[in-house]
């Protein structure tokens, strides 16, 4: 029989292309698929807002959440980059009370007492991530010590977390959000991480994928584009699609300062790809 999600799906087929489904469904259903249309209509509405100033402008949000602002700022005012504090738990008790030592290793070294370098030598084996991430970003110690123990769920929590604020931090696809200055920081911290890391992030990549076709060029241009230098080589027609297109829109109707500052990101880009297919060539010559 029947199953709902089958009639919302082709009811979903038959909005775009009726020929193809043949079927009469019926008129009234649950709506199991949010409206593709919202992001940009959101956009529009800013646009028109910051040129006009009168036209009455919905609070819709990136990607089609109905918060205007994250659930983050209810709790916490500022965008702040975590510090970094440990994982583990330390339970103690009198000895009168069974003491209770809860530990994930009886060695481990707490991020909080690392302070310089020769420290985090002597203790690199015995040395934990922090408890947030996002710590890491701002902390030159703990990104070489990234650099050096390649485990694959340091780099899946760090994605999780900064693709978690980029969306929800967005100055252009959070409508009438405040905190266009802290956001623009947070920004420029990950750039400097990147460039310490000399590779880019995977969650960098995905939000400049997703956000540039609503970018007007002009908010955070400066971080924006040094973040895009610093796009990982893929595809040819990815990047064309996801990269090259929305920034050419933008291009061919904007001054001559946004258009040097474009093809100097492209530069930098392309000199971050002939750096690290030299590092791989020069890796795979050795071995």
């Amino acid at each position: 029989g029947m199953q709902s999600h089958l009639q919302a799906l082709l009811s979903l087929y038959k909005l775009f292309c009726p020929e193809q489904v043949i079927i009469t469904l019926p008129g009234k259903m649950k709506t199991y698929f949010k409206n593709s249309e919202g992001p940009w209509k959101a956009a529009i509405a800013a646009v028109r807002q910051r040129h006009q100033g009168t036209s009455p402008l919905s609070r819709a949000v990136f990607l089609g959440t109905s918060q205007p602002q994250s659930r983050k700022r209810k709790w916490n005012t500022q965008l702040v980059i975590p510090a970094s504090s440990t994982t583990t738990n330390h339970l103690e008790e009198d000895g009168e009370k069974k003491c209770v030592y809860l530990y994930s290793t009886n060695e481990s070294f707490p991020v909080e007492q690392l302070q310089t370098f020769p420290q985090l030598l002597q203790n690199i084996h015995c040395l934990e991530f922090p408890s947030q991430m996002g710590s890491v970003l701002t902390n030159p110690l703990l990104l070489h010590y990234m650099n050096c123990v390649k485990d694959e769920s340091i780099y899946l929590r760090l994605y999780y977390w900064m693709g978690q604020m980029l969306q929800e931090e967005c100055t252009w696809c959070v409508v009438d959000n405040p905190y266009e200055e802290e956001f623009k920081s947070f920004l420029e911290s990950v750039f400097k991480a990147e460039c310490f890391l000399q590779e880019g992030f995977s969650a960098c990549e995905e939000f400049l994928y997703k956000t540039l076709p609503l970018w007007d060029g002009f908010c955070c241009r400066a971080e924006i584009l040094r973040l895009v230098s610093w796009i990982p080589l893929s595809n040819f027609s990815d990047i064309k699609s996801y990269l090259y297109d929305p920034l050419a829109q933008l291009f061919f109707t904007s001054s001559i300062y946004f258009k040097c500052s474009v093809l100097e990101s492209l530069k930098e880009l392309l000199q971050n790809w002939l750096n690290c297919n030299v590092i791989q060539v020069d890796s795979e010559f050795s071995s």
